[in-house]
């Protein structure tokens, strides 16, 4: 230890000293390097809940400043998370590297961007994302730092970076997430009635009176569906595919067949008519592989066109803020008019295709509620009467 002007005690060249800091709630521990050639201090940081944690890090950091490994100077954290992208994502939903590039741009690119790697600090990322806490929700923090760690330990891989200082920092609590919502009956009767004939209008009624998810909606082809089918069963739609990697759902109890209710059949096969007909104007042949709300071109749908139909269908239906709502709530809507109407639980997670009724109250706490009857019949005694009139007409869009 040495001595600064003052006589406080400061560590010595290659010394540990950890302290707590107030300001962040942790502790922080650091490394003395000596100074450059300016007169400023180099002190790498880490920082944990614990003294603990905290000699573990500065553990590791010293192994690797003993190692010698030498990063490029001027690697940026803009460079790192761009070769990540290219050659660390390969085989990855596009979805997901679609979002990754999102908060890319949006959250790393404009606020760290140009800083190099081996001069990054763990205090500097403290303060960037105790600002970030500002506008983003919690989960959306885990996940800028989540591709900025990933990014960072990418290029340690190929030897352009000696240390992570990303798996120094804790991630702090950000904004409350957007809250998700229901439809009333009222507005799900107005949405029931709105563009009819058109693909979404169809789209609609199969989410919210079927209970299917979106991202299972997209692929869904007419081989899945049966309106009459002549095995005795009821009218039922098999979602065994999404849109997810390899086509699998979400999990094994997402692979589930699920019967309509009296006012899906008819719009279902009034679709299909329409299909049936665009295809020979065309001077096509109908497919019965073929996707039951294919693009114009043939192709399946993205959630981008699906969210701006919708929403252009919530206009039509008179919503005054149609940009709050999203397709995803269709489900929710489904469940919370099934448990409004006193279906159980258990009844209802099985017709989502969660595992148990535990995952089902806990993703739908908010529109659950106590209580008895079965999915089909229930949306049938719900919306009572025969299927609207007009359930054919409209032109495509």
């Amino acid at each position: 230890m040495t001595e600064d002007s003052e006589g406080r005690r400061r560590a010595g060249h290659g010394e540990d000293s950890i302290y707590w800091d107030k300001s962040k709630a942790r502790y922080v521990g650091a490394v003395s390097l000596g100074h450059t050639p300016a007169g400023k201090r180099i002190r790498p940081k880490v920082s944990g809940k614990t003294k603990t944690e905290v000699r573990r890090k500065l553990r590791e950091l010293k192994k690797e400043l003993e190692a010698g490994r030498k990063t490029p100077a001027n690697y940026t954290v803009s460079q790192a998370v761009k070769d990540w992208f290219r050659q660390g994502l390969k085989g990855r939903e596009v979805s997901s590297i679609e979002t990754y590039r999102s908060l890319s741009r949006t959250h790393i690119e404009p606020d760290l961007g140009y800083a190099k790697l081996r001069e990054l600090e763990a205090d500097d990322l403290d303060e960037w994302l105790e600002e970030k806490a500002d506008v983003l929700s919690t989960q959306s923090l885990k996940m800028v730092h989540s591709v900025l760690r990933r990014s960072i330990s990418h290029a340690q891989r190929r030897g352009k970076a000696t240390r992570n200082v990303a798996e120094w920092v804790e991630v702090p609590e950000g904004r409350p997430g957007r809250p998700s919502k229901s439809l009333s009956l009222e507005q799900a009767e107005a949405v029931l009635q709105s563009m009819m004939g058109t693909w979404i209008h169809v789209y609609v009624v199969l989410s919210l009176l079927v209970g299917v998810r979106t991202e299972e909606a997209r692929p869904l082809t007419w081989t899945h569906v049966h309106t009459a089918p002549n095995d005795g069963t009821k009218p039922h739609v098999d979602v065994w595919r999404s849109v997810r990697r390899g086509g699998d759902t979400k999990t094994r109890k997402s692979r589930r067949s699920l019967a309509m209710p009296r006012h899906v059949v008819p719009v279902l096969n009034a679709h299909r008519a329409r299909q049936q007909a665009e295809c020979k104007a065309a001077g096509g042949e109908w497919d019965s592989n073929g996707l039951v709300f294919p693009s114009v071109v043939g192709e399946r749908r993205t959630a981008l066109d699906v969210r701006r139909n919708f929403r252009r269908l919530l206009k039509e239906a008179g919503f005054e803020n149609p940009r709050d709502w999203t397709p995803r709530e269709l489900r929710t809507s489904f469940v919370s008019l099934l448990s409004d109407h006193g279906l159980r639980i258990e009844v209802i997670s099985r017709l989502v295709g969660h595992r148990g009724s535990a995952t089902t109250e806990r993703v739908y706490r908010k529109q659950l509620r106590p209580v008895i009857t079965e999915g089909a019949e229930v949306m049938d005694e719900i919306f009572e009467g025969e299927p609207p009139e007009g359930a054919g007409a409209h032109e495509p869009i």
